[in-house]
C-alpha cells in the first residue's frame, strides 16, 4: 500500500530534471522551462515511497514515447525516443538501488506490456501502470499481467490496484494518465 509520507513532489521533479541535465547537455536542452513543467505525480502516489522517484522517472520516459511529457519538450522525435529510453533505464537503476529485484522485474514487465499493448492497438495501459505501482515488488502480478498480455484484458490489474490502494486513488491516477496520453 502507498505510504502517507510520499516524497515532496518539487524535490522529486528537481532531482529528475537535474540528473537528466547532468547526464547529457541534450537532455538539459530538452527540459521545459521550470515554470512550464507539470510537476504532478501520477502513479508514484500508488507505490511505496522508496520507489516513487524511480516510478516517475520511468513514467516520464513512457510519456516521451507515447504521450505528453511533464518535464521535457525535446526538439524532435528522435531525441524524444532516446530520452525516453534513457529515463526507462535510469528509473530501473533507481529501483534496483532499493534492493528489490522483484520491483525491477515488475517494471521491466510493465514497459514490455505497454509496448505490446501499443503495437497491438489494445488498451489497458493505465490499469497496467496502476496495478504495477500499487503492488510493486510483491510478486503478485503474474496472472493479471498474463490476462492483459494474452487476452488484452486489464480488469485484473485494475482490480488488484483498487484492492491494494483504494478505488479513489486508482481512478485519480488513471484519469491523470488519460490526460497525459489521451
Amino acid at each position: 500500500m502507498a505510504t502517507s509520507s510520499a516524497p515532496e513532489p518539487a524535490g522529486l521533479w528537481e532531482t529528475l530534471a537535474a540528473e537528466a541535465a547532468a547526464e547529457s547537455p541534450l537532455w538539459g536542452d530538452s527540459l521545459r522551462p521550470a515554470d512550464e513543467r507539470e510537476t504532478v505525480p501520477v502513479f508514484s502516489l500508488l507505490c511505496d515511497e522508496r520507489f516513487a522517484l524511480g516510478v516517475e522517472t520511468i513514467y516520464e520516459g513512457y510519456l516521451l514515447h507515447y504521450g505528453r511529457p511533464r518535464l521535457f519538450d525535446p526538439a524532435d522525435p528522435d531525441t524524444a525516443l532516446l530520452l525516453g529510453d534513457y529515463l526507462y533505464a535510469h528509473g530501473l537503476v533507481r529501483i534496483a538501488a532499493t534492493g528489490s529485484v522483484e520491483a525491477v522485474s515488475d517494471l521491466a514487465e510493465l514497459i514490455s506490456l505497454c509496448a505490446q499493448a501499443r503495437a497491438d492497438g489494445r488498451g489497458g495501459e493505465a490499469e497496467a501502470w496502476a496495478g504495477t505501482a500499487a503492488l510493486l515488488g510483491r510478486g503478485a502480478l503474474a496472472q493479471a499481467r498474463a490476462e492483459l498480455r494474452d487476452r488484452g484484458d486489464a480488469t485484473a490489474l485494475g482490480d488488484l490496484a483498487r484492492a491494494a490502494v483504494g478505488a479513489g486513488a486508482v481512478e485519480r491516477a488513471c484519469c491523470a494518465h488519460d490526460l497525459l496520453v489521451g
